[in-house]
Formats: structure tokens, C-alpha cells, sequence
């Protein structure tokens, strides 16, 4: 551990000199709060009108190191920036030579002007509208003592004994900084350390008899999060204070040094005076949005009575209650954003412009697909052509519809297969839906079969009526009936047609159609000749009735 030995007197001159500083820092830092909560509109009026006056009467301030020693008139033949900056210039010619006395400025009268010299060169000219009224006389003696305790100053601070005792300081208040970030970081990672297994240890819960309200976890994040900021705005203090208080020590960085809060209070004196001036724009859009969100709400409520029939329009289907309250709702939130765009705060400005020129670029380049299928699914919602559930085709895919949104629809295929295909494909294209008119009608199964020339065209329309009627799913009204589709070459083909009032089951429909047909046919002894003939066999290609249910089949049980 190493030990740093500090003079008793040196150390008294140093926490002296970081004292002093103590209090205009704190109330500047009041300062900076009450200027941030009310920016320069609400400053003195009587500083206002004495600034003011000084503009009207055109005056401009003389600097020295950075600092308004006083302020002067122009003339007709000078004006006041210039003479302030001739007379700054002198001074800082005197102050810069050390050949030139400075212990004691001269002052002599010349008629209507009374000059004040630094040896042989003359600083100031004062004349009687420089004065204001008061003796000419008495004006020049109090400026004569400030201008000497400037010069004096300006030389002191430059001189290589205070140099070097001002870096001392400066290395003890960067070593005092240092220590005391260390301290913090050290600080803040053991009061991590020690809450954090507080808090992980489920100690940190916030519970109402055996109701949990808040969980030690998200109690920990805010904790951490609290620490973290409390940690962050401590050691932007100490930095601040620390650089302040270095910069102050020399001559060339004490104008930065007294900027320095006003580099950061400047932005927040524009924002203030911004919010300020925006306030009667930024309240019209509050109201305006407020109004708004209530029409919005008056308006689900009445679309959310429409599609559960609470509330019911001739011609409107309930099913359209969403899509349309999705469609005003886009265009009453586009009414609110043309009337609100003239308030909104720098709405006028190029920047504002430029950007908001730039996003719609952006949105009209990368969103004509996705328009395209929103404007094909609200075309689709209107025109009915697809609801949830309905087993539908579309191209090669077939299945059932599990959503329909604004972008895509979502179709279970009949192999458990989801498969999303975007509305402009489906509004482009043919669609097939099985359960529209299944619904009310029913839809019809057809299955064709090519019986030979010698089997009566009347007893095949009977055998395929029985098939229908022994199969499950098939309406009894209306009838099934049969159709002759051809004349062949070698057969005559028949279609069964049947009713099926559920989309869904269509496929097993199907499938026990087809097993009663071949059953019913191999009952009767009559070969289906399809998909092709060539020849009369020797034995009919009949299954007979005591061979249905060979191995591994199972006859069904006995009723």
C-alpha cells in the first residue's frame, strides 16, 4: 500500500481553494434545475429591459482573459462592436508587455475626451456620452482601478510560480476525482453483489398475506436499474466538478470553464423554450387524439354488436364486422393524422419534410406486395369466397382454412399439412370451395365405373343407387342418381352421383362409396371393366361372397 505524505500547509491551501468554489457550484447547479424547468421566458423581466436597453443604445462589451471588464457606446464614426474590440486589443497589447507599467494606470483630460494610459499607451478614450450623466471625472478613476486590477490579475495568473502551483493543484484534484470514481464503481459492485443475492434468493418478494404482487426478479431490475442511474449521474458530478476545477486553474481554459454547464444548459433552455412555444399545438393534438381513441372505442363497440348480432343492418353479414371496423378505424386514424400534421412540432421544417418524404419513399417501394394481398384479402372478406373451417382448392392444394387474415390465409391439408398462400395468389386464381354450398345443398361426390356391354344398363344404375344408399355420409335427399358418361370401345361408363351436406368428410365419404361399389358389384357377380380390357377372361373377375374377408381381414360382429 503505498502512503502519500502532503505538507500540513500546502493541504490547508489546497481543500481552502476546492472550498471556496463549493457554493457557487451548488447554486449553480440550482440554477441549472430552475432554468430547466423554466427556460429563458421566465427569467427576470428587469434583466430583460436592461438588455434590452443596452441593444437599443448600442453598446458592446470589453474582455480581457474572457472576462466583461465594461461595456461601451459606439459613435457615429465607430461603431460600438468596434470600439469595444479596438480598446480590447490594447489591452491586451499592455497586459502582454511587461515592459509597460501596470501598477498604476494614468488619467488625463484632453478637452472633451478624458484618456487613460498604461504608460505611454492609451487604453481608453471616455467621452461625455460615456459617462451617462455622472462626472466624466468620476467615471474614468472607478474604470482606471478595474482596468489595473485586470492587468494585474491577467500577469499574476501567467507567471511561472502560480503555473506551477495551479498543475499541483490540478494533479491533487485529477487524483481526488480518480479516488472517488474508484470508490463509487467499488460501491456500486458490492451493492450489486450483496442485493443481487437478496433478491435471487427470493427474499425481495413483494407479497399482500400469500398474494404475490411483484416477483423478486423484476424487483431486482428495477433495483439494479435505479443503482445503475444513481451511479452514472454520480460520476458524471464528480467529472464535472473535477474538470471544472482544472480548467479554472489557467488562464487560457478559465472562459471553458465558466461554458462548460453551458454547454449542456444551452440544448435544454432550446428544448424548454421548443415544449414552451409548442404547448397550445400539443394541446390540440391531445385533444384531438383524445377524441379520436373514443370514437375508435364507439366504434368497436358498435362493429363488436354487429358480428354477434346485438346489432344487425339489412344486407351487412356479421362476418364483415371486422374487416369493415378495421377499414374505418385505418381511415379515422389517416383523418387524425392530416388534421393533427399542421401542430405537430417542427412539422414545417425541411428536416421534417425531407424525412417524412424519405419514409414514404421507403413504403411505397418495399409495401406494393403487401398492399396488393391486404386490398385482395378485404376483396375476399366482401365477396364471401373463403370462411374459416371451409375445405377449399387452390391450384394443387387442398385443405381446410384456419385463418384468413388481411396478408395470407392458412390451410390445413388433408395430410395434417399447414401451408400459408398469400391472398393476391388466391384472388388471381381459381378457387375451389367444397363447403359453400355443402352447407345448404350439399356438395356432389361422383365416381365413375366401366361395366361391359353385357350387364343391362338398368341393373348397374340399381347396384351403384344401392352402393350410394349403403354409404355413410351420402344424402337420402336429394336422391343420388347415375349418369352414362360414354359409349366406349369396350364398356359402358357410369357416374354415381351422391349428396354430401359435410365438406369435411368428403374423403372418407369417398372411400366408403368406393367399398360399397365393389362390394355391391362383387355380390351380384358383375366385373368392372375399367381402367382397360383387352379380352374376355375365362373366369369373371368377381371376388366371391365367401372370400371378402380373407386374412389379415376381420368380418364385422354380428348385430
Amino acid at each position: 500500500m503505498t502512503v502519500i505524505c502532503v505538507p500540513p500547509h500546502f493541504a490547508r491551501l489546497v481543500f481552502r481553494r476546492l472550498l471556496q468554489p463549493a457554493r457557487w457550484r451548488f447554486l449553480l447547479v440550482v440554477w441549472l434545475a430552475c432554468v430547466a424547468a423554466f427556460p429563458v421566458a421566465a427569467a427576470n423581466p428587469a434583466a430583460i429591459e436592461t438588455e434590452l436597453a443596452r441593444e437599443e443604445q448600442g453598446s458592446a462589451a470589453v474582455y480581457l482573459d474572457g472576462r466583461e471588464l465594461f461595456r461601451v457606446k459606439g459613435t457615429a464614426v465607430v461603431p460600438a462592436k468596434r470600439r469595444a474590440q479596438l480598446i480590447a486589443d490594447r489591452l491586451q497589447q499592455v497586459a502582454q508587455d511587461s515592459a509597460i507599467p501596470v501598477n498604476r494606470l494614468e488619467i488625463r483630460h484632453d478637452g472633451e475626451l478624458t484618456r487613460i494610459y498604461a504608460g505611454t499607451v492609451s487604453i481608453v478614450a471616455l467621452g461625455d456620452f460615456d459617462a451617462g450623466g455622472m462626472p466624466r471625472q468620476r467615471i474614468a478613476e472607478l474604470l482606471a482601478v478595474d482596468l489595473q486590477k485586470a492587468l494585474v490579475e491577467y500577469r499574476q495568473a501567467r507567471e511561472p510560480q502560480v503555473l506551477l502551483v495551479n498543475s499541483g493543484y490540478a494533479l491533487l484534484i485529477t487524483l481526488l476525482a480518480a479516488a472517488l470514481l474508484y470508490g463509487v464503481v467499488r460501491l456500486r459492485r458490492g451493492g450489486v453483489e450483496r442485493l443481487s443475492q437478496r433478491f435471487i434468493g427470493g427474499q425481495g418478494e413483494l407479497k399482500i398475506q400469500s398474494v404475490q404482487l411483484v416477483q423478486s426478479r423484476q424487483l431486482w431490475l428495477a433495483v439494479r436499474a435505479l443503482m445503475n442511474l444513481g451511479t452514472t449521474l454520480l460520476m458524471l458530478v464528480i467529472a464535472y466538478l473535477c474538470l471544472s476545477s482544472v480548467l479554472r486553474l489557467y488562464p487560457w481554459t478559465r472562459p471553458l470553464a465558466d461554458d462548460l454547464l453551458l454547454l449542456f444548459l444551452h440544448p435544454l433552455q432550446s428544448m424548454g423554450q421548443a415544449v414552451l412555444g409548442a404547448v397550445p399545438d400539443l394541446s390540440f393534438v391531445l385533444v384531438l387524439v383524445l377524441v379520436a381513441r373514443y370514437v375508435l372505442r364507439a366504434l368497436h363497440l358498435l362493429f363488436e354488436g354487429v358480428e354477434t348480432g346485438a346489432v344487425q343492418f339489412d344486407g351487412f353479414d356479421p362476418e364483415w364486422a371486422q374487416p369493415t371496423y378495421k377499414i374505418v378505424r385505418i381511415l379515422v386514424v389517416a383523418f387524425t393524422v392530416v388534421v393533427a400534421y399542421p401542430y405537430i412540432p417542427g412539422s414545417d421544417s425541411q428536416a421534417f419534410k425531407g424525412v417524412s418524404l424519405f419514409l414514404g419513399v421507403i413504403f411505397s417501394l418495399g409495401s406494393s406486395s403487401v398492399i396488393s394481398n391486404v386490398i385482395a384479402g378485404y376483396t375476399m372478406t366482401y365477396r364471401r369466397a373463403v370462411r374459416l373451417g371451409d375445405r377449399i382448392q387452390v391450384g394443387e392444394v387442398t385443405g381446410f382454412v384456419t385463418e384468413a387474415s388481411l396478408l395470407v390465409t392458412r390451410v390445413r391439408s388433408v395430410k395434417n399439412e399447414e401451408i400459408v398462400i398469400p391472398n393476391s395468389q388466391i384472388l388471381n386464381g381459381a378457387v375451389t370451395n367444397y363447403s359453400t354450398l355443402a352447407r345448404e345443398e350439399g356438395v356432389i361426390l361422383h365416381t365413375t365405373v366401366g361395366i361391359g356391354y353385357e350387364t343391362p344398363w338398368r341393373q348397374v344404375e340399381a347396384m351403384l343407387l344401392l352402393a350410394a344408399d349403403r354409404s355413410q355420409g351420402t344424402e337420402k335427399s336429394p336422391p343420388p342418381y347415375v349418369l352414362q358418361k360414354s359409349l366406349g370401345d369396350f364398356c359402358v361408363v357410369y357416374e354415381i352421383n351422391a349428396y354430401c351436406r359435410d365438406a369435411n368428410a368428403i374423403a372418407r365419404t369417398y372411400t366408403e362409396l368406393h367399398r360399397n361399389i365393389l362390394d355391391v358389384f362383387n355380390e351380384y357377380g358383375v366385373q368392372i371393366m375399367t381402367p382397360a380390357y383387352e379380352g374376355d377372361p375365362d373366369v369373371a373377375k368377381v371376388v366371391p361372397k365367401d372370400q371378402w374377408f380373407l386374412g389379415p381381414a376381420t368380418p364385422p360382429p354380428v348385430a
